[in-house]
């Protein structure tokens, strides 16, 4: 396995390519061939068919560092543009496991035996050495509980796994990048190094809120050495990117746990463990009960949310594919939201969660936030919105509470009288309600499983339909394995 190092560079906002794809700013570029020649297998052309071709970096966008950018926004779920766009740079500057995300050994490599040993080595570990030990054994826990796998901890004996932290060069063909970039990296099941995992110690691991979750991490490394590759489902632990947030327990997601029995097969008590806690599917498009939380426009998408993912459907392109809300909005917006809204005018975005708001501006929490949506002028009796719908000509938001609506007018800041029944402003639309949005001249207002298309100018109700089928449902090899057994 060969790893490469990965460089944090300054974020740039390359301009749109048309006709010849203009290329993006040159740091950038390198920046994107190395991350993309690291995990994606990229092979540019050497240096020099560059010069013969052309000798400026920027004047031409090379169609195959395009075709793998899109190869790489496919897998993360982002708009596949081919562009290094800026969404697609902080993906790119995620912290993240060292391994490839295209390596073909998916279900191919495997310990022959279900009793494995593996030791900690080295001295330089980041917390008390009774707190790592703890750790790495929950984190093999983890993957015991749903295979008949066994794992025992020996001292200084032979193992067949080892367990250590290293800064740099440590001399296995991947050496670590200091803070930030590649956490960790595994070996697949072997002989010699084969299951080794390796830590990076300039990290700041930890086992709580902050830094980097060692548990986290640790079962992600487990789940390579024993065989698993890179997932694209973003609710699951194989899942490249750290995305751990604060408040969410750490568990094997319903891909992970079929994946990983179909190398070693089911644990003894497996079915009485799923019973009680069953490991938690991400959202599936193809769903034909599919709700959503929230719905809102984001410059030419539209993004509808679901716990603590998201779908970006863009005009331009077919595929509509999930992705974290954290990808876009790290840390920043929680899951499980209530309502979302643009304001294109103050370059803003909304977020509501039960009695709370966040602002963000490019991206960015504003200063002071969370705040109490009392801001707004609801009264003390309201404690959450059910939806919220931005006019953006009209320069008016619509804020949905139970049976009752209410106009804020966003220029003067300020709600204009008091609230009115959702039946008489909007008939035909079922209260409460889950979701709405403005786009393409219609309001677009969502109940559980139904999509209601709303004629603001002559007030009625212009269609309906299942909520999937605004995401172009396609089945395909991972749609199937997450609706297996419902």
């Amino acid at each position: 396995m060969s790893q490469t190092l990965v460089t944090a560079l300054p974020l740039r906002s390359p301009g749109r390519p048309a006709g010849r794809h203009p290329g993006p700013p040159e740091a950038d570029q390198r920046f994107a061939e190395e991350y993309l020649r690291h995990f994606y297998g990229y092979k540019p052309e050497s240096e020099r068919q560059k010069r013969t071709a052309d000798s400026d970096v920027n004047a031409d966008w090379p169609t195959g560092l395009c075709d793998e950018v899109q190869r790489m926004q496919r897998f993360f779920g982002l708009p596949p543009t081919g562009e290094l766009t800026n969404d697609t740079l902080a993906v790119m500057r995620r912290p993240r496991c060292g391994l490839s995300d295209v390596e073909p050994f998916g279900g191919t490599i495997r310990w022959k035996k279900h009793s494995l040993s593996y030791r900690i080595a080295g001295y330089n570990l980041p917390v008390l050495t009774s707190k790592v030990h703890n750790i790495f054994r929950a984190a093999w826990k983890i993957w015991s509980n749903v295979t008949p796998m066994k794992f025992r901890k020996r001292g200084r004996k032979e193992a067949d796994i080892v367990i250590s932290f290293h800064t740099g060069d440590h001399e296995d063909g991947s050496p670590f990048d200091g803070t930030g970039g590649i956490l960790a990296h595994a070996f697949l099941p072997g002989l010699g190094i084969g299951g080794d995992v390796h830590f990076d110690a300039d990290e700041d691991w930890s086992y709580n809120s902050t830094g980097f979750n060692l548990f986290a991490v640790a079962v992600h490394e487990f789940g390579h050495a024993l065989g698993l590759s890179h997932s694209s489902d973003p609710g699951a632990i194989m899942y490249p990117a750290y995305n751990v947030a604060p408040s969410y327990e750490i568990q094997l997601s319903f891909k992970d746990v079929k994946d990983i029995q179909r190398l070693y097969g089911i644990s003894s008590n497996f079915a009485s463990l799923s019973s009680k806690n069953p490991p938690p599917r991400t959202p599936d498009k193809c769903d034909p009960d599919l709700s959503f939380d929230a719905v809102t426009e984001l410059q030419q998408e539209v993004l509808f949310f679901k716990d603590r993912f998201m779908w970006r459907k863009h005009p331009q392109f077919d595929e509509t594919r999930i992705t974290l809300i954290s990808s876009l909005w790290p840390e920043s917006v929680p899951p499980n939201l209530d309502a979302a809204y643009q304001n294109v005018e103050k370059n803003v975005n909304l977020f509501f969660k039960g009695h709370q708001y966040w602002v963000l501006r490019q991206l960015r929490l504003e200063e002071g936030l969370p705040r109490n949506i009392s801001d707004f002028g609801f009264p003390s009796g309201i404690k959450y919105v059910d939806a919220a719908l931005h006019f953006r000509n009209e320069r008016y938001t619509v804020f949905f509470t139970g049976h009752e609506c209410w106009r804020y007018n966003e220029q003067q800041m300020m709600m204009e009288g008091s609230a009115t029944l959702i039946e008489q402003q909007w008939p035909g639309i079922p209260t409460p309600i889950d979701a709405a949005v403005f786009s393409e001249g219609l309001v677009h207002f969502f109940k559980g499983n139904i999509h209601y298309r709303f004629d603001p100018s002559s007030k009625h109700v212009v269609s309906t339909s299942r909520t999937n089928e605004l995401l172009e449902c396609k089945k395909n090899d991972d749609n199937e394995i997450l609706s297996e057994g419902r």
